[in-house]
């Protein structure tokens, strides 16, 4: 029988040596990493990854389950993904994204745009407690207005991305809002509650940022734009108010915390039905010659869920808003998340990813460097695990019983998790998210990552107030501290 070894530091960290050359390599020589490469890149690391498990001692059988079950916790990602790119197909079609983009120019000043940006996807998120369904849905609309009237396309996703990660953060209706509290032993409204305290100021900044890029932007030519814009919507699509009810009623199914999945099919299945009623020639001018108008909507909506779609205007530039590739424009993204879960698997099956963090833990002495630790170890597993809720769940497990050594309260340690885990995983082109917000909105991620101003804040503001010793919750002397399961009586 072999003896199973832990992997010496060096040893462990080959893998990543390995993919950061690789992925380095791949944003020099090729365009479009996602397609491809970079997927690549994942899988022969992921290989030196089981030279280095079977030298340690694993076996393929426990290292091939690992990978099945890290795949199988990226499942529902996956079909929320997928459903994500039928809905963008049928609220193209049903013209309930073209709707908001021509409203959105009447409504919106292009200097308070960024800003209003951050609030509208702020606002949405917290109803919904979802990043990925307000991006792929009030964020589509926004870009597109944001692209319309002059502003750089990364700088406008970095604002909507913005905004979309507070309310993911500060919704109790968020996943990711659930699991950190349960992660680290608080509950969750004093989890949210504690939060505001270095959420705010984040947030406080982000706008004050975007407010200063919009002033400063050259809108000269905007008013010609928007007018081009707006009349080529108008002479494509029946734009009504009606067309709202889309995506209202989609926002009511989720706020009445009807799971993600059903709700996103309600919603494909609502701009389905809304561009055969409201969009006859659209509808026709998709499927070309078909004798009945029922025949024509089956196939005009079909193509919409699963394929192109390329509306075609006088304008250029709007032509390029009226385009979706509904669910096969997925793939290359949901290739990406299946490589990158196999890499994190095997990293994690063989203990290379928990020897490479021993060395953090060990460092961790005063307060602020055990959460500047935290902060490392979420980034870390971030990068390399490519899933954000590995990067919640296993720093939630590493370091709860080292904050409560220390006598810090577990919403420390919940705040932490979050102010790093959750808003910098959508900074990572490989991550579940980084690779999904870069698909749907059409921006590579790292163009809009360094406008991401939120997600990047987030992690310094929270190791400010730990070295600042600001709000910093402590037990008091004689205070009981919680185990793991264990509950106040």
């Amino acid at each position: 029988m072999t003896t199973k070894k832990e992997a010496p530091l060096l040893l462990a960290l080959l893998p990543i040596i390995i993919l950061i050359v690789l992925l380095t390599s791949n944003v020099l020589l090729f365009e479009d990493t996602l397609s491809g490469a970079n997927q690549i890149a994942l899988m022969l690391a992921a290989a030196v990854a089981v030279l280095v498990a079977y030298k340690m001692g694993f076996k393929w059988e426990a290292i091939s389950k690992k990978i099945v079950s890290t795949i199988g916790s990226a499942m529902p990602s996956i079909l929320i993904l997928l459903l994500i790119g039928s809905l963008a197909g049928t609220w193209l079609i049903s013209g309930v994204v073209p709707a908001m983009i021509y409203y959105g120019l009447d409504i919106i000043s292009p200097k308070m745009f960024l800003f209003t940006a951050v609030v509208v996807s702020a606002i949405v998120s917290v109803a919904t407690g979802s990043s990925w369904s307000t991006i792929a849905t009030i964020g589509v609309a926004l870009l597109g207005i944001g692209k319309a009237i002059g502003i750089n396309e990364a700088v406008v996703a970095g604002a909507i991305i913005s905004g979309a990660y507070f309310g993911d953060k500060m919704s109790p209706l968020s996943d990711t809002t659930n699991l950190a509290p349960a992660m680290a032993g608080t509950d969750l409204f004093t989890h949210i509650r504690y939060m505001v305290y270095t959420t705010v100021p984040t947030l406080t900044l982000t706008l004050i940022i975007f407010l200063v890029i919009g002033f400063r932007y050259d809108f000269s030519a905007a008013a010609i734009d928007v007018e081009n814009v707006k009349t080529a919507i108008e002479g494509t699509f029946n734009t009504s108010p009606l067309l709202f009810l889309v995506p209202v009623i989609l926002l009511t199914v989720i706020i009445l915390k009807v799971p993600p999945l059903p709700s996103l099919f309600i919603g494909t299945i609502l701009g389905g039905v809304f561009a055969i009623i409201f969009q006859p020639d659209v509808v026709r001018s998709i499927a070309g010659h078909f004798e009945t108008y029922a025949t024509s909507s089956y196939y005009a909506v079909m193509q919409a869920m699963f394929g192109d779609i390329s509306l075609t205007t006088p304008d250029e530039n709007v032509n390029e808003l009226l385009s979706t590739s509904g669910m096969s424009g997925m793939l290359d993204t949901v290739w990406l998340i299946l490589s990158a879960m196999v890499f994190g698997g095997v990293m994690e099956s063989a203990g290379l990813l928990k020897r490479i963090t021993q060395p953090i833990v060990k460092y961790a002495q005063s307060t602020g460097n055990l959460v500047a630790s935290t902060v490392a170890t979420c980034l870390f597993f971030n990068t390399t695990a490519s899933d954000q809720y590995i990067a919640i769940v296993v720093p939630g497990r590493m370091y709860r019983k080292t904050y409560q050594d220390k006598g810090l309260k577990p919403e420390l340690l919940s705040r932490t998790l979050e102010d790093s885990g959750t808003v910098t995983s959508v900074l990572i082109p490989w991550n579940t998210c980084g690779a999904t917000q870069s698909r749907v909105l059409g921006v590579d991620t790292w163009a809009y990552a360094p406008y991401a101003f939120f997600n990047i804040i987030s992690p310094f503001m929270t190791m400010l107030f730990a070295y600042l010793n600001i709000k910093i919750r402590r037990y008091a002397p004689g205070e009981k501290k919680l185990d793991n399961n264990e509950k106040e009586d």
